[in-house]
């Protein structure tokens, strides 16, 4: 299979999975914090860690069902309408605990290749 086809499969995987994810993960909180969008983010980059110059697997799984998986639009759109809606302090720790959460999640998934 070819690279570009390799991306596509683990995306089709990928898009679902985080919408399943986000939404059932959210609905344990039921809060303003975006729990669901941080917790797709951090798996992403765990699994991207662990699979990065993997050849075909990165392709697939990094570049594809990562790719999908993780959202950075939704994460800098969920920061700016929390900081919009008076949650200025949430906003704040959802860049924070993201950026943090998520640097160390792929240096694990790194160290556990």
């Amino acid at each position: 299979m070819t690279g570009w086809l390799w991306v596509a499969v683990g995306a089709a995987v990928g898009a679902p999975a985080r919408f399943l994810i986000d939404k059932r993960v959210q609905g344990l909180y039921r809060s303003v914090f975006p729990w669901g969008t941080l917790a797709v983010n951090v798996l992403a980059c765990l699994v991207i860690g662990a699979v990065a110059g993997g050849g075909a697997a990165e392709q697939a799984v990094g570049i594809g069902l990562c790719g999908a998986l993780s959202t950075y639009s939704t994460f800098s759109y969920s920061s700016l309408r929390l900081a919009e809606d008076g949650f200025g302090f949430l906003a704040a720790a959802n860049v924070l605990v993201s950026v943090t959460a998520c640097l160390g999640a792929v240096s694990l998934g790194f160290a556990l290749r």
